[in-house]
């Protein structure tokens, strides 16, 4: 399933809904086991999931990989870490944050 965000703030950010769905519950949105086909984090619930998201990122360690190691480098050049997958969004609520609106997705 593919997730995109909208927002008048910007543009769209495009995730792979089993990306999307532990970011959203970082953000503070309860979604159980799947993830809905739309949601909206309303202007008043942006602030909280900026600072959600922003402390999850403050708390998460990347792994440290061995480069000598060639199949750790590999592993190395697959690894994508939460900052790398939240950043996209996390712009995105904090650009509509700071004008005041939606943020929707589906």
């Amino acid at each position: 399933m593919v997730v995109t965000f909208r927002s008048k703030a910007a543009g769209e950010v495009i995730m792979l809904g089993e990306h999307a769905k532990p970011i959203l519950e970082i953000a503070g949105k309860a979604l159980g086991d799947t993830l809905p086909e739309r949601g909206v984090f309303t202007p008043e619930q942006l602030p909280a999931a900026i600072a959600g998201i922003e402390r999850a990122l403050a708390v998460t360690k990347d792994p440290k990989f061995d480069e000598d190691d060639p199949e750790e480098a590999a592993m190395a050049r697959q690894y994508v870490g939460l900052g790398q997958r939240a950043f996209p969004l996390l712009d995105l609520l904090r650009r509509a944050n700071a004008k005041g609106v939606n943020v929707t997705w589906e």
